[in-house]
């Protein structure tokens, strides 16, 4: 059987970190590029696997799972991150994936949770993700947030198995990510020539909810769902309003 090297780059994900880790133990190896965690992830991450590299700066996304990426060995690559899960019958499809010949790589499908709920509608779902590849033939982009993996060479096919993700277990951790990630898709957007006002960060951001909420469904997800539509407009809000304020701070040092 083809050899399979599973990546992934972690900062403080001790919550997920041991389901994640058990559920990819199928894999040839386990590639863990952490960027400074300050919990216990390391320790929980240790009995699982030996390779384990700490990095001094954080480069963003992208160029932090192309670093990972150029540490695999294995022929094909599973990229996941520390709050995903493989699940039994997505070991199975991705162990057969592998031996065909036909695709150099695979979109799975993602299930997500929000607080723990499964959200069927608003927006997440169908969601597909390029995941499992073959290690010459993608990379990821350079985005600094929301990076994705780019084919260079062959076909792409679609697993049916659900990769099971949990990227907000509580309203404290949405509001931090949304945080986080709203300042780093404002600093990306700055670098890449993007520019902002107030007019555009209330537009964007009502049309998320508009969106998320009436015409991707939210309301089928229940009171999950609108929460989930109230936090995607207040992370566009604030996504386009950093960038408005990085824009005006940069000019007034100029």
């Amino acid at each position: 059987m083809p050899q399979l090297s599973v990546i992934l780059i972690t900062k403080n994900a001790s919550a997920h970190i041991v389901n994640c880790l058990q559920s990819v133990q199928f894999a040839n190896e386990i590639i863990i590029l952490d960027s400074g965690s300050q919990d216990d992830t390391l320790t929980l991450a240790r009995p699982f696997t030996t390779n384990i590299t700490t990095t001094p700066d954080w480069p963003g996304f992208g160029p932090q799972k192309n670093r990972a990426l150029a540490r695999a060995q294995g022929e094909w690559i599973l990229s996941i991150d520390a709050d995903e899960q493989i699940s039994p019958t997505l070991q199975l499809e991705i162990q057969h994936a592998i031996q065909q010949t036909t695709y150099t790589a695979f979109q799975i499908p993602r299930l997500s949770s929000y607080c723990h709920r499964w959200i069927q509608h608003s927006g997440w779902q169908p969601d597909y993700v390029t995941r499992l590849f073959k290690r010459h033939c993608g990379q990821f982009t350079i985005d600094l947030v929301h990076e994705k993996v780019q084919i260079t060479q062959g076909q792409v096919g679609r697993l049916n198995s659900p990769l099971l993700h949990h990227p907000f277990d509580s309203l404290e951790e949405v509001l931090d990510k949304l945080n986080h990630y709203s300042t780093a898709w404002a600093n990306m957007r700055f670098q890449q020539g993007q520019r902002s006002n107030l007019a555009q960060a209330i537009g964007h951001g009502c049309w998320a909810f508009i969106r998320t909420y009436l015409l991707r469904r939210g309301f089928l997800d229940g009171r999950e769902g609108f929460l989930l539509a109230i936090s995607n407009a207040e992370g566009t809000y604030y996504r386009y309003l950093k960038l408005l304020y990085l824009q005006e701070h940069v000019k007034k040092q100029s």
